[in-house]
This record gives C-alpha cells, sequence and structure tokens, in this order.
C-alpha cells in the first residue's frame, strides 16, 4: 500500500498529493480493510455493511489503496488517480458501487456524518458499525465536538472515530497551533478512550476486536508519524502536499525495500 500511494503521488505530476498524510494512516487503513470491516465488494450496497468515513479527506491515496487491496477498485481503476474525468480525485466523492461511502475533504464534518448514519441504523435495527478516521489537527473544528455530544447522548456505541496522531497539520504542528489534549476532551465528552501505536499491525487488530465495552462511542487515538516509511518525508510538514518527483520517487522506493 505504501509503494502504491508513492507511484500514485508520482504519477500525480504537477498536481502533487497529500503524500504525507496519506503514508501515516497506512496500517490503521490495512487493518481495517484486511481483518475488521464487515464489507463485501461484491454486494457493495448490503444495507448491514460496516461503514468507513474517511473525515480527514486528503488521506485520500491510504483509503484507494485499500479500497484496492480489498477488491472494490481494480489496479487500472487505482492507477486513474488525479485524471480528468476519473473516479478518483485528490478528496474522495461518493462512489457507493466502489466503497466510497462519502464525499469528504472539508475538514470536521465525517463525524457528524457518522452520527447521522448510526442513528438510522439504530432506528431501522440495522447492526452496522460506523468507523470515522479523522486528523488530530481536525480535532480543532468545533463541528467535531457538537457531534461527539450527540454520539453520546444518543448512546450510539456502534461508532468508532480514529484519530490519525500525527501532531502535524496544514500549516505545522499541532501543539504550535491549538495545544489541546485530546484524550481527556473525549473523555470529558462521554466517550471511551484508548490509545494505540498507529503503526502496530498487532496492537491496532487486537484494540480494534476488543471492541466498545460499554454503551457509549470509543475513540481511538492512534500515535503516527507523517510520512512514515519514507526518511524525507517523516515529521517534514513540507510532505502535507507536495510533488513527488521522478528522483524523490525512486529514493522512497529503495527505502521501503531496504527497509523490508
Amino acid at each position: 500500500m505504501r509503494k502504491k500511494t508513492l507511484y500514485l503521488a508520482n504519477r500525480a505530476g504537477s498536481k502533487g498529493a497529500h503524500v504525507g498524510s496519506a503514508l501515516s494512516i497506512i496500517e490503521i487503513m490495512a487493518v481495517l480493510y484486511g481483518e475488521i470491516l464487515k464489507i463485501d465488494p461484491k454486494n457493495p450496497l448490503w444495507s448491514e455493511r460496516d461503514r468507513f468515513i474517511l473525515s480527514k479527506g486528503h488521506g485520500s491515496l491510504g483509503y484507494y489503496t485499500a479500497l484496492c487491496e480489498a477488491g472494490f477498485l481494480s489496479e487500472e481503476e487505482l492507477g486513474t488517480f488525479e485524471e480528468n474525468g476519473g473516479i478518483l480525485p485528490g478528496q474522495p466523492v461518493m462512489n457507493m458501487e466502489k466503497g466510497i461511502e462519502f464525499s469528504s475533504g472539508s475538514l470536521g464534518h465525517g463525524l457528524s456524518l457518522g452520527v447521522g448514519v448510526a442513528l438510522a441504523c439504530k432506528k431501522n435495527h440495522i447492526k452496522s458499525n460506523i468507523y470515522v478516521l479523522m486528523g488530530d489537527g481536525e480535532c480543532n473544528e468545533g463541528a467535531v465536538w457538537e457531534a461527539a455530544m450527540a454520539a453520546k447522548q444518543f448512546h450510539l456505541s456502534s461508532i468508532t472515530v480514529i484519530i490519525d496522531a500525527n501532531e502535524m497539520q496544514s500549516d505545522g504542528s499541532c501543539a504550535a497551533i491549538m495545544c489541546v489534549n485530546y484524550g481527556s476532551l473525549w473523555e470529558s465528552s462521554g466517550w471511551q478512550v484508548c490509545h494505540v501505536n498507529g503503526h502496530d499491525i498487532c496492537s491496532l487488530y487486537k484494540v480494534f476486536k476488543k471492541g466498545a465495552q460499554e454503551e457509549r462511542p470509543r475513540v481511538i487515538i492512534a500515535k503516527t508519524i507523517k510520512g512514515k516509511g519514507v526518511s524525507f518525508m517523516e515529521h517534514n510538514n513540507a510532505w502535507h502536499h507536495n510533488r513527488l518527483s521522478d528522483k524523490e520517487y525512486h529514493r522512497a522506493i529503495e527505502e521501503l525495500d531496504l527497509s523490508r
């Protein structure tokens, strides 16, 4: 998935891509789409499927590569990333036949969507889990906390939020822009809070499989590294959105090969 993310970022050329933001969620997406989500690419509109919402839409490359691995997208379709008229723009656009449940990109809206879907499922007696992946910088948005309070009020234990806590956002470090103890905020909003290494496959699997322990929503704060796996991208906010040259692409792939 990392190699495909880099390949697509390189192919995007002058359009660039949010490559650093995608690399930080690779393991999260791999575990969700490889083992956790109740989904069927042959029946994408199955009413009792689990729903996944990528609230941080700029992590789309991590999302698209997971959809390809899970069988929703072909390799050919994946290769159309950022092509004019294609189905895979820089920010996801709803295409339920391809497993893309929602259009996203404008930050702070994903949890509100998740609350609405969870309420609809609850009222219609549909047993689906709702997973919302957000960025830590995104949690600066006020709408996030309105939705968080609503999820607790309506006892929506079917919702799991995953925070991609890479400590960076588009304008710099999260601590410098708005220093917040997110764990305390979620807990005071009535959520069950878990912490995990967002790049440890086994730890992610265990925390997802454990599920909610109480009749309340759950948030998993996943500690990650922006640009994970490529030395010149890690902790480097220049790669929030950037053009990946051929030289940089080959260097990145070489690093990944040597790290195996």
